[in-house]
């Protein structure tokens, strides 16, 4: 039986509404995004789970062998774990949709669970992801919501790969927008303008 239990924030929200994850960075914990989706989504339920790896005291929610070397066996074990979480979770609090939201390691873990699950999330937002592989096509992301926010000169995420999987969900027939800022592997103004314009409609 795969593990489904998180250290997590949660909040529960009124009843018919969305379910909205938050997933922190390296080095985050439960409270990075918690009161942001809070304030955006106020009648949802939010859930924030901690990563369950540790990179040297850094939380974090699959395991690297290297900066932008990911262990693809640990990937697979923590993807695996997030969507039954995320489905068992929207399931106790019937949830009229499931959201995401996530930030560089977190967005990676948010963006693998919708490459391998498809249509487990209604919308998704992944603030500077990086997935340094080809993705294996998923019908099931048709007509799925993505928002892609980056940074132009991000030296962790960078454009050219950041480009490669807006096209990618694009390919799946997702709905994607992709909305970049001048800087690098930091989180700017447009970014929660752009947030908070995709969740509009889930408020």
């Amino acid at each position: 039986m795969i593990d489904t239990s998180y250290v997590h924030r949660l909040k529960a929200g009124a009843p018919g509404k969305p379910i909205f994850f938050t997933f922190h960075g390296t080095g985050g914990d439960e409270n990075q995004f918690f009161d942001f989706a809070a304030r955006l989504l106020p009648d949802a339920t939010i859930v924030s789970p901690r990563g369950d790896v540790s990179e040297h005291g850094a939380a974090r929610f699959f395991r690297r062998t290297g900066e932008g070397v990911y262990d693809m066996t640990d990937l697979a074990r923590a993807t695996e774990k997030m969507a039954n979480y995320v489905s068992s979770l929207a399931a106790e609090y019937s949830a009229s949709q499931v959201l995401g939201l996530g930030f560089s390691n977190g967005a990676n873990i948010l963006a693998n669970v919708l490459i391998e699950h498809g249509d487990l999330f209604d919308a998704a937002v992944l603030m500077h992801p990086l997935i340094p592989f080809e993705p294996k096509d998923n019908a099931r992301l048709q007509g799925r919501r993505v928002l892609i926010t980056a940074g132009e000169r991000d030296p962790i995420a960078p454009a050219p790969v950041t480009k490669a999987l807006a096209d990618y969900f694009t390919r799946q027939e997702a709905q994607v927008r992709l909305d970049w800022h001048a800087g690098g592997h930091d989180i700017r103004p447009n970014e929660i303008e752009a947030i908070r314009a995709f969740l509009a409609p889930y408020a």
